[in-house]
Formats: structure tokens, C-alpha cells, sequence
């Protein structure tokens, strides 16, 4: 429903003034927006979360796949489905080593993520009044 509001001749009206002060900063392209998309997507699982947090906090900060079956409780194929789709988002980096492939965080790609969401939301000290 829109709503029309009649001034009547000779009142002054002041220019209303924006509801938001723009940022100054320029919007996140398509592409920026389409590559974070699909690692927020990522870990947005819980069972890949935990696969994040069980690599970064392993001894070295790899984990063998062989090791990250019984802590999750899934099966290694699961496991090996969840760790491609890490893989594939730029999070996790895979090295085989004979039979085996080591996972471990790709540096900085966790923090990237968290730097994108404290852009994002800024504290209410720093939002405009």
C-alpha cells in the first residue's frame, strides 16, 4: 500500500535526510561474492566444521583421513566427500602420501573468512548514528 502525503501551499518542508550513511567503501564484485559464498557454504556443515577443527587442532596441524573416521563417527567414504568439498573451497589443502592423503588449513583462509564477517557487521561503536 502506498501512502501520499499532501504539503499544503506555503509550508516549508526539509529535505529528508537518508536513513543510512553510505559506507564509502566499495560493494563486494559478483565474483568476491561467489567465491566467499561457496566457503561459508563449506563450512557451514557441521560435520565439515568439525572436520576443520579436529585438522587444526591435530598434532602439526594435519590429520590423515584414516584418523578423522572415528571421532566423527562416519564412514571413510563420507569423510573423504566432506574433506573434497573443503578441498575444493579453498579451506582445507590435501597432500597424498603413499595410499594416504594428509589434510591441512590452507593459511589465512580461515581468517579470510572471519575478516569478511567483521567487515560485514560492524560493532556498534562503529555503525552510524
Amino acid at each position: 500500500m502506498t501512502t501520499i502525503s499532501v504539503v499544503p501551499p506555503g509550508l516549508l518542508v526539509a529535505d529528508p535526510t537518508p536513513c543510512c550513511t553510505p559506507s564509502g567503501s566499495p560493494a563486494m564484485s559478483a565474483g568476491r561474492a561467489l567465491e566467499l559464498s561457496k566457503q561459508f557454504k563449506a563450512i557451514a556443515d557441521p560435520n565439515r566444521l568439525r572436520l576443520v577443527s579436529l585438522i587444526s587442532s591435530s598434532p602439526g596441524s594435519e590429520a590423515c583421513v584414516c584418523d578423522l573416521t572415528e571421532p566423527l563417527d562416519l564412514g571413510q567414504p563420507t569423510v573423504s566427500h566432506h574433506l573434497k568439498i573443503l578441498v575444493d573451497a579453498g579451506i582445507l589443502h590435501r597432500e597424498k602420501r603413499g595410499v594416504w592423503a594428509y589434510y591441512s588449513v590452507v593459511p589465512g583462509a580461515l581468517n579470510t573468512l572471519a575478516g569478511v564477517l567483521s567487515e560485514s557487521c560492524p560493532t556498534p561503536e562503529m555503525r552510524p548514528a
